[in-house]
């Protein structure tokens, strides 16, 4: 839904000069069926039997009525009319086509309104369209209406303005948006910019520039200090300041059009009904092409920077507040403080942390005055929280521009609550106070101290929503930022672009009283990346607090989210209380693991060997490196045993992550020397052997050196290894699928024979006992395999030397692993009897949209091996995968502490 396309159809509709067709016209514009209308038109389908009236049963009893200064009896009577029907139609309405009386016959909401304010009621009527007004209001339609006009106007002036720099064009459309704002909401006269524009410049838009050219050149001086010559019409704007209009117009050309789109925007808004955290956001939207479908996509809820800066430092303040009521001393200083306090996003964007903040901040220095104004201390206002105390880097130079906006639009706004809520408490807007420093460059290539300067006792708080980058779709030019901003760390280019955020900030938090906290996605406590970053800041930090995984959503309708966490960092020499945050739960631990669990520092690094000893070795699958022609497609196996059944000796079942789980086969031409020497006249073979060599001569290194053995795979010698020292009948192998997705409660495993080769897009555990296939099914796998192992976008990604080897197995007796197996068995006996692939049998019960419940027996059964490998590892029951992380976390460390003993 376009709502300013809506506006500007009624607008339309009721400047015709005929209305008699008003009420067809205006129901065209909701969701009405074009035949219903035209029945109504012809009276067809039209219950109401009284000239001028309008009754479609269960939608609209309509009154047209003259002017006769008796619209409200009208409509009363109207009423009375509608409480005696049966079936009550949704609206009653009546107009004189001077004013509009209407009611929701459902809710009871009534609408009393001018008939040319119409248009901007038109969500009073959205019920039609199958959307309660309620909720059309939880979408924040003033915000939306302003940026689309924005949008309309922004898109009109670059049009018009080809030449014109677009920090110019950006300049100017900040400071009309100031304007706009301005006369709406008493910082200027009423409607005073609006009204000068449509009073003193032409239609045709001509002469508007010379207008703004005037306008913005006064609004930056003084009224004491402005020239005798000044036109006259100026005098009634005040001084602004604020840098807003310090630098001189660049001169635009404007047309009937674009005149018209800022008349609109005065006229048909209401600009003391906006956010400015949401706003700031969908105008930045605006002058991003790529971000322009979706206006209310592209800001971050009050709920979300809640869960950031509440642990930072608002719950803190706010228990203070509660410790000082009744304490006149307490309070001071704590009025006091909260003034001093600094702030800063270094990824800004639009200013929505730093406004939320500040909002927050001046609320508890209105609920502090009202607290002293209640024991009898009431003093003359002095302003506590200043602008000048919010900080911000931002790249984008229009996102700059619209954070200072929204930052005096806050002011402003909390300005008017104070005056309300305090008696002789009043703050001007005017002159707009400084930013403490919102500067447009590279965060990752600022010295945030610069731009921020503190001392070691400075309070000073970071926090915001960095960018999330991760490492293969990064720029040369971010893989530069990423170098710039982690000292040196050479495994840089492997890292999230986040990475130098939490880099930075513990460079600027060590040895200080300031804290951090930064939403991350969880590429950075997951897999090789933990290794890659985090020991140089636990050097400088401590985490002090952390939200585990979760969606991070703004309010928009249908906003799909990113799982995220969020981190707060502390100095090593401040001591606070360190908080794990999960969902509506809170904990108070000891300790927090850059893993987010309750436990030591402890770092898992990718082992060549298992860290338990005398284990299975797993590696992936065998490589064939052979340009597709040493696989077979079941066709082609159907085709090459029926003209040569005595190939069947040399081909082999071939099955990777996919066949596995999705329960199809490929074939693979399994030689060696002896083999193809053996079989090397049958057609088929010494075709694709040729096409193989043929393949690998044009490859590189690793392909040529393996090109006089074009008959074999490239990597098939712990296989044969194994086979080798097996003393089974036939070794069994467990395959391990490499990429599993994250909406599965169990990555699907399962055991194949030496008929079977396991390809190099799964895992393969080679002469692997059947208990082991239990462990690496089980929760406690599970729970080790989401915090270690790395992520293939957000799916599970296995990997043998960072998951396998350093997964802690505890001494096992020979009736706990019978135990486990038995289990083992009923899962894949279950498997069987169910029919259907794993993916079908795994469902995805985790999947946000379009959940499939995993198998009802199978997961039962999974459950009794959870319970029998929970127990291995410990007598008591664990209260979640937390404790069982930071229990697997704790072996880990023993178990590499005596590897280094």
């Amino acid at each position: 839904m376009i709502i300013t396309e809506i506006e500007d159809r009624i607008t339309d509709i009721i400047h015709h000069d005929n209305h008699d067709e008003f009420i067809y016209d205006f129901l065209s514009i909701y969701d009405f069926p074009k035949a219903t209308i035209t029945k109504l038109r012809k009276g067809t389908n039209n219950l109401a039997k009284e000239s001028g009236a309008v009754y479609l049963k269960n939608r609209l009893y309509y009154h047209q009525v003259v002017n006769d200064g008796q619209l409200m009896q009208r409509f009363v009577e109207l009423k009375q009319k509608v409480n005696e029907l049966n079936a009550k139609p949704r609206y009653i309405m009546v107009t004189d086509f001077e004013s509009v009386l209407a009611e929701d016959t459902k809710t009871g909401d009534t609408l009393d309104v001018e008939f040319e304010r119409l248009p901007q009621k038109f969500e009073f009527f959205l019920a039609w369209n199958g959307i309660e007004k309620a909720d059309f209001d939880k979408e924040n339609p003033a915000d939306i209406r302003a940026a689309e006009r924005f949008a309309k106007l922004y898109d009109v002036v670059i049009k018009d303005n080809p030449d014109v720099s677009r920090h110019g064009l950006n300049l100017f459309l900040i400071r009309i948006l100031f304007c706009l704002f301005a006369e709406d909401t008493d910082i200027f006269q009423k409607n005073i910019f609006t009204n000068r524009i449509k009073a003193l410049t032409k239609e045709d838009g001509l002469d508007l520039d010379k207008f703004f050219q005037d306008l913005f050149g006064v609004l930056d001086v003084n009224k004491d200090n402005r020239p005798s010559d000044t036109p006259s019409w100026l005098d009634d704007f005040p001084y602004v300041n604020g840098d807003l209009f310090k630098e001189q117009h660049e001169s635009l050309k404007f047309t009937t059009l674009s005149r018209k789109l800022i008349i609109d925007a005065g006229e048909k808004l209401e600009w003391d009904q906006i956010n400015p955290d949401i706003l700031g956001s969908m105008i930045q939207a605006v002058a991003s092409e790529d971000s322009r479908s979706h206006l209310g996509m592209h800001y971050t809820s009050v709920p979300n920077i809640m869960k950031v800066i509440k642990p930072l430092f608002l719950d803190e303040l706010r228990q203070s507040f509660e410790e000082a009521k009744g304490h006149p001393a307490k309070l001071e200083r704590l009025y006091d403080r909260i003034g001093k306090i600094k702030f800063m996003d270094p990824a800004c964007g639009s200013g929505n942390f730093l406004i939320i903040t500040y909002k927050e901040l001046r609320q508890l220095e209105i609920d502090i005055l009202k607290e002293q104004n209640s024991m009898g201390h009431a003093t003359m206002y002095v302003p506590s929280v200043t602008l000048d105390q919010f900080y911000g880097i931002e790249i984008d130079d229009f996102a700059t521009d619209v954070t200072r906006l929204s930052l005096w639009i806050a002011e402003h706004q909390m300005n008017k609550i104070l005056e309300h809520e305090i008696n002789n408490a009043v703050r001007p807007t005017l002159p707009l106070q400084h930013a403490g420093a919102i500067v447009c460059d590279n965060a990752l290539r600022t010295d945030w101290n610069e731009v921020l300067p503190h001392e070691k006792d400075d309070e000073i708080y970071l926090f915001g929503n960095p960018p999330y980058l991760g490492a293969k779709k990064q720029t040369p030019e971010q893989k530069k930022d990423l170098f710039n901003a982690l000292n040196g760390n050479k495994t840089y280019k492997k890292l999230d672009y986040i990475a130098g955020w939490f880099q930075k900030a513990a460079d600027y938090v060590q040895d200080s009283r300031a804290d951090s906290g930064f939403v991350t996605t969880n590429s950075i406590i997951q897999g090789e990346q933990v290794n890659r970053l985090w020991p140089d800041i636990l050097k400088k930090c401590y985490i002090q607090y952390a939200y585990t995984s979760f969606k991070w959503k703004n309010n928009a309708k249908g906003n799909a989210g990113v799982t995220v966490s969020i981190i707060g960092l502390s100095a090593k020499n401040i001591k606070r209380e360190k908080l794990i945050m999960r969902g509506n739960r809170v904990r108070k631990v000891k300790h927090i693991s850059p893993y987010l669990t309750e436990g030591k520092d402890t770092i898992v690094k990718s082992a060549s060997k298992n860290i338990n000893g005398n284990m299975p070795i797993a590696s992936l699958g065998c490589l064939p490196l052979d340009g597709g022609n040493l696989i077979l497609s079941e066709n082609d196996y159907r085709d090459a045993i029926y003209q040569n059944q005595i190939i069947a000796d040399v081909i082999k079942k071939y099955i990777g992550s996919s066949e596995f789980i999705n329960g199809k086969v490929r074939y693979a031409l399994w030689l060696n020397q002896e083999t193809f020497v053996k079989y090397q006249n049958i057609s088929l073979i010494s075709t694709r052997v040729n096409l193989v060599k043929e393949f690998r001569s044009k490859g590189g290194q690793s392909a040529k050196s393996a090109v006089n053995r074009p008959y074999e795979f490239f990597t098939r010698k712990l296989r044969d290894e194994c086979i080798k020292r097996s003393n089974s009948y036939e070794m069994m192998t467990i395959i391990v699928p490499r990429v599993s997705s994250e909406n599965r409660l169990y990555v699907p495993m399962g055991i194949v024979g030496e008929d079977t080769v396991v390809s190099d897009s799964a895992t393969a555990v080679y002469d692997a006992p059947l208990w082991l296939l239990g462990l690496l099914e089980s929760r406690m796998h599970m729970t080790w395999l989401r915090a270690v192992g790395g992520r293939l976008k957000t799916d599970y990604r296995y990997s043998a030397g960072l998951v396998y080897n350093t997964f802690p197995v505890p001494d096992l007796s020979t009736r706990r692993k019978n135990e486990i197996e038995e289990l083992v068995w009923n899962i894949l006996d279950i498997r069987d009897e169910e029919g259907g692939t794993l993916a079908e049998l795994y469902g995805s019960p985790l999947a946000e949209k379009n959940p499939k419940p995993m198998n009802a027996r199978l997961l039962a059964a999974h459950q009794d091996l959870d319970r029998v490998v929970d127990r291995a590892y410990r007598d008591r029951p664990f209260k979640d995968d937390n404790e069982r992380l930071s229990l697997l976390l704790d072996m880990y460390s023993q178990k590499i502490g005596e590897e280094d003993d």
